[in-house]
């Protein structure tokens, strides 16, 4: 009898922990579903440690008296500094004629190269100088790119055990829009990388045409162009008339009818 006792209270006790065990795997499995197909929370940041990035930009607008000779000047400063013209704009009117540069400059050689380009200068029209602290924006990518990376080393754990096609086909959909996510969040870390490790500087040099000179280049352009614009409407006049010479005739000839029918009206 008290054998009996003992094995009816192991079978229970067993029983009793499988349920827990099996209950607890259920409760694991379906957090993990849910964690999986919850929403990414973007991270505080803790635990990244960086530098501080900030993006240095500045405008330099000035006049001088030879902009061959500043040029060369400026030319000099970047190859210094190792720098390079992005873009390069020369313009030319009857005030003045200017020249636009747009130089990428290491950020490291950003301050040196100002003041290398702003010395001998008396007047500025305009100089602003920015900078722009980028680091939280930068801590906030590197912690949402490191969260799809860990979400789509999880995705690829459960691939592997995964045993049903409709399974698969559901998680490699996941992780191909987990992967475009992970791309998009580099490109956005290595554009703003560039921005911080190059300094952009945008130089406007510009020399005064003398009040005369203006006004005579001002006059005889206007006459070229009236005579210009003359050839052009006369040809366009002649072309018009050449594309209707059908309605031309016609009209001629139904007035020469109307003509003919009036004189003899009259006789």
């Amino acid at each position: 009898m008290r054998n009996i006792i003992v094995l009816f209270l192991f079978i229970f006790t067993f029983s009793s922990c499988e349920e827990k065990i099996g209950s607890a795997n259920y409760a694991e499995d379906k957090i993990l579903a849910v964690n999986l197909s919850a929403p990414e929370k973007p991270l505080s940041g803790d635990g990244i440690s960086v530098q501080q990035k900030i993006i240095k930009e500045a405008f330099i607008k000035f006049e001088t008296s030879n902009l061959e000779n500043t040029f060369k000047q400026i030319q000099t400063s970047i190859t210094t500094n190792r720098g390079s013209i992005q873009n390069d704009i020369q313009e030319k009117n009857d005030q003045y004629i200017s020249r636009k540069i747009k130089v990428r400059i290491p950020s490291q050689n950003f301050e040196a190269f100002v003041d290398s380009v702003s010395k001998g200068i008396s007047y500025f029209d305009e100089k602003n100088i920015s900078a722009q602290d980028v680091t939280e924006e930068y801590i906030d990518l590197t912690s949402r790119l490191n969260t799809k990376r860990k979400l789509e080393k999880r995705y690829l754990e459960i691939l592997q055990k995964a045993n049903k096609i409709s399974e698969i086909l559901e998680i490699e959909k996941q992780l191909s829009a987990i992967r475009e996510e992970i791309e998009a969040k580099e490109g956005q870390l290595k554009y703003l990388e560039s921005r911080v490790s190059e300094s952009t500087i945008t130089i406007e040099f510009y020399k005064t045409i003398a009040e005369k000179q203006g006004v005579q280049t001002s006059y005889g352009s206007k006459i070229l162009n009236a005579i210009k614009t003359g050839f052009f409407e006369i040809s366009s006049f002649f072309i018009s008339l050449i594309s209707i010479w059908p309605f031309i005739l016609l009209f001629l000839v139904i007035a020469y009818f109307i003509r003919k029918r009036f004189k003899r009206k009259k006789t």
